[in-house]
């Protein structure tokens, strides 16, 4: 079987954040664990899933990331002619050559698509804000954790408070539920066995403020102004005492940056973290950023629940794998592809509404 070349430090520093961890974390499995389960090749120039290159710009690298019919179908616009070959590829590096990367990546994001210049993050930790009252310490098994996030990181992320004993509902709109779900159902599994599942329309405002407003723990993996112009955001929505809200966002809030849209690939050249080859970087294991992101938000949730909560916690991949990418250079790993072992197949969407409506109801009943 194919090696993945992980560098050493990137696998001691995740090692270390797991070890903080109340639940196991095998790293080599978190990090290679999808490769293993769809059968994936190592990385080059070429992400290991396909979708991300590594192309150069006039003057540096860049990543564009076409994983989603929208990104197919804005290449005519971003490339400014009227149609593409079926590989829009070669027509897409012929354009990038002649343009900064700077410009090419701004065009890019304006057309809403995933790119980024390679190594334009700086390292960041968490961002803390204080958004509301403590709580005395709680056990895992206490908590209520609504997750509002798809793919990889925020999944991941509940899927470890699952795994400690907190109570996790995943929140899909029939009209676009976790693209996951339309891949492999092994993979989904791996990150949502455990779950409770249901199905929302993100428009029933008052639903959803009921159910956020009865959480311990909200995990958001949408860009922020999705849930602000529905006036479900954190600082709207009443709170209660000890809650911890987690937001998961390709390149952070500030500014332009809160509309990026980011994977785990771009994310992770976005920050720098990439092998070094005599023709140019390379990708590094499996969209890498998403699941060293899931891994610190779950450590960012759990210190903020032993500090008492009351915090919102923001989380970019792309300044997580700028952390990783500023470690001393400790050489590389080659990891075999670590298959997770079988899980308990995740809850299909909305088999679980009764089951929340009957826990929020149970929530709100006088003691």
């Amino acid at each position: 079987m194919s090696t993945f070349a992980i560098p050493t430090a990137v696998l001691t520093h995740a090692e270390r954040i797991a070890a903080d961890l109340p639940v196991g974390v095998d790293i080599h499995e978190l990090l290679t664990g999808r490769a293993a389960l769809l059968g994936l090749p190592p990385p080059g120039q070429v992400s290991a899933g396909g979708a991300s290159r590594l192309l150069r710009a006039r003057d540096e690298w860049c990543a564009f990331t076409l994983s989603r019919p929208d990104d197919i179908a804005a290449v005519p616009a971003l490339l400014e002619c009227d149609d593409v070959d079926s590989d829009p590829w070669p027509a897409i590096a012929q354009w990038l050559a002649t343009r900064s990367a700077d410009t090419a990546v701004a065009r890019a994001r304006l057309l809403g698509m995933p790119a980024a210049v390679l190594a334009e993050t700086s390292p960041a930790l968490p961002v803390v804000s204080g958004v509301g009252p403590l709580a005395p310490p709680r056990t895992w098994a206490d908590l209520l954790v609504v997750e509002m996030a798809s793919m990889w990181a925020g999944p991941l992320c509940g899927r470890m408070l699952a795994r400690a004993g907190a109570t996790v509902v995943k929140v899909e709109t029939p009209a676009r539920p976790d693209g996951t779900r339309a891949g492999s159902p092994e993979f989904f599994d791996w990150v949502n066995s455990g779950k409770l599942c249901i199905a929302a329309d993100f428009d029933d405002h008052e639903a959803l403020r009921a159910l956020l407003a009865a959480a311990d723990v909200v995990i958001e993996g949408s860009r922020p102004a999705a849930l602000a112009r529905r006036n479900l955001g954190p600082d709207i929505v009443p709170a209660r005492d000890g809650r911890v809200w987690v937001r998961i966002t390709g390149h952070g809030t500030a500014g332009e940056c809160a509309d990026r849209v980011a994977f785990g690939d771009d994310a992770a050249v976005s920050g720098g973290l990439v092998a070094r080859a005599q023709d140019g970087p390379l990708f590094v294991g499996d969209a890498i950023a998403d699941p060293l992101t899931g891994l610190a938000a779950a450590h960012a949730v759990f210190d903020a629940l032993r500090r008492g909560g009351g915090e919102l916690l923001e989380v970019s991949m792309a300044a997580v794998a700028a952390g990783y990418a500023a470690l001393p250079e400790d050489g590389v790993v080659d990891v075999v592809p670590r298959r997770p072992a079988p899980c308990t197949p995740a809850a299909a969407l909305g088999a679980d509404n009764s089951a929340v409506r009957r826990l929020l109801d149970n929530r709100s009943a006088p003691c």
